[in-house]
């Protein structure tokens, strides 16, 4: 009980704990993936179809909203998240690779956005909906900007089916993750934090219940690596 509620306490401040790790947040990610992350973004970005105008929810440092201009899924990406730093660094990348006029990036609440009703072609968001403090609320708005026949993709973690994956990836998850994060990123909480808040929160059938409670259609999930990531699928019709 008492992580959850410093679960829930930390995701009223996740911008400023994202603010804190950013500089060190791509080298991690791909260190402690062992660099599957980049392919569970890329089969995530396959399932797409191409399309004018995507929002990019949560959209850190833009990796997956640059894939998806690079792939050739989206003429114009806006990228929202809590974390001005984050952000900071994914405009340098866009820069660096030419797209700075195709991908904008806008500091916002994804359970409260600055958008018109019906205004994407398509929303994504790549292991950011467990940060949202109230779940629901935020597939609301997603489900509210998305045009009607839009196609919504999320990409969050989960964890293994198989007992003896689920134990070894939990011993890895839940002791060397937080230590190599703190090492690197020199912030005692954060990995902590990260991990805790895929312990405890929901995936597969369970996510999927949400996403229909909200109105989406058409919903389906795939496991990616044993299940420790799930790419979501769903239709606003």
């Amino acid at each position: 009980m008492n992580q959850l509620k410093d679960i829930e306490q930390q995701k009223r401040h996740v911008g400023h704990l994202f603010d804190r790790i950013a500089h060190s947040y791509d080298g991690l990610n791909h260190l402690l993936s062992m660099g599957i992350d980049r392919c569970w973004r890329r089969q995530a970005v396959q399932s797409m179809k191409p399309v004018d105008k995507v929002l990019d929810i949560a959209v850190g440092t833009g990796d997956l909203a640059l894939l998806l201009l690079r792939r050739g899924k989206a003429n114009q990406v806006i990228g929202i998240d809590l974390s001005t730093e984050m952000m900071r660094i994914g405009a340098q990348k866009a820069k660096r690779r030419g797209v700075e006029t195709r991908l904008h990036f806008q500091e916002a609440n994804a359970q409260n956005m600055p958008f018109p009703d019906e205004h994407f072609d398509a929303v994504t968001c790549a292991y950011g909906v467990r940060n949202f403090a109230d779940l629901d609320a935020g597939l609301r708005e997603m489900y509210r900007v998305l045009k009607q026949g839009g196609e919504l993709t999320i990409l969050e973690f989960g964890y293994p089916q198989n007992k003896l994956i689920r134990w070894i990836y939990d011993r890895y998850f839940t002791t060397f993750l937080p230590l190599i994060g703190r090492l690197f990123s020199r912030d005692r909480t954060a990995y902590t934090y990260l991990n805790q808040s895929v312990k405890h929160f929901c995936y597969g059938d369970d996510f999927v219940a949400h996403l229909q409670k909200v109105g989406f259609s058409g919903t389906c999930f795939r496991r990616q690596t044993f299940g420790i990531s799930y790419l979501y699928k769903a239709r606003k019709l």
